[in-house]
């Protein structure tokens, strides 16, 4: 019997892998047999990653990338088409947030810093555009792809003090749901664009939002886990079951959807 779920030979391409959650979806997709590409600006991380999947006896490339030069992610499109010939799979994880485009419990919206909203909405929206521009190309002319973005929950409904995430990440749940019938339409029905939007997972961008320096939770994260039913953060490899099954066939008619992840936050009320 076929299995739906395999993903086996497939290359995939993961912005923003050198994250905890990036390096996560990168050792599980070389441990199911695909041909993962390492994109992220950290070369240490980057290739140290690399080099751990190899030596695993699996498939790894990794590429400095910065998901706001396209010229860069230009180059980094033609890496890969020399190296594997094709795209199956992009996996748009690049993502964050910056202090001056939060509102401190102290300061109200009038301190917010605009120019820091625009590089969070650069970066978690165009993050995501730019990318899918240059590596779609493969998948047009493939007549096949899946493309994945990492929306979040923010996206979702409005939290407190994270305004310019919050409006970025709507913009890549609206983005995925465009490109949807965009590509489909256009380019034909093998070509897919999803979202997930992962609840509140421990990284190194939120711990300090999160965590006190003793690794107690702050009075923010107390309240995240009072709302959300399962009383505890994601892990990482929780994200992987929903993330194989958008890259694989099993998903082969599921296109403009978002899959949230996140122990029941977004559903629960009082």
């Amino acid at each position: 019997m076929k299995n739906l779920f395999c993903v086996k030979d497939r290359v995939i391409v993961i912005t923003g892998a050198t994250g905890i959650l990036g390096r996560a979806m990168v050792r599980h997709f070389a441990e199911e047999g695909a041909h993962v590409v390492i994109l992220g600006r950290n070369r240490e991380i980057g290739g140290k990653l690399e080099d751990e999947v190899t030596k695993a006896g699996h498939s790894a490339l990794f590429l400095v990338t910065n998901v706001l030069d396209k010229s860069l992610l230009e180059e980094n499109y033609t890496e890969i088409m020399e190296k594997f010939g094709k795209v199956d799979v992009l996996i748009n994880a690049a993502g964050g947030n910056m202090p001056g485009a939060t509102i401190a419990p102290d300061k109200t919206l009038f301190d917010l810093d605009t120019d820091a909203v625009r590089q969070v909405v650069d970066l978690n929206l165009f993050g995501t555009i730019l990318p899918t521009l240059v590596f779609a190309r493969a998948m047009v002319n493939q007549k096949q792809g899946s493309i994945i973005n990492i929306a979040s929950e923010a996206g979702l409904r409005p939290l407190t003090r994270v305004a310019g995430y919050g409006v970025s990440k709507a913009a890549v749940i609206n983005f995925t749901q465009y490109m949807c019938g965009e590509l489909a339409t256009k380019f034909g029905p093998g070509l897919r664009v999803n979202a997930i939007a992962p609840g509140f997972f421990l990284t190194e961008q939120n711990r300090s939002l999160l965590t006190h320096p003793d690794g107690s939770l702050t009075a923010r994260a107390e309240t995240i886990l009072a709302h959300t039913p399962f009383k505890r953060f994601g892990e990482p490899e929780e994200l992987l079951g929903t993330l194989q099954w958008l890259a694989s066939d099993a998903s082969k008619f599921v296109s403009g959807t978002l899959t949230v992840v996140d122990g029941g936050f977004n559903a629960f009320s009082i």
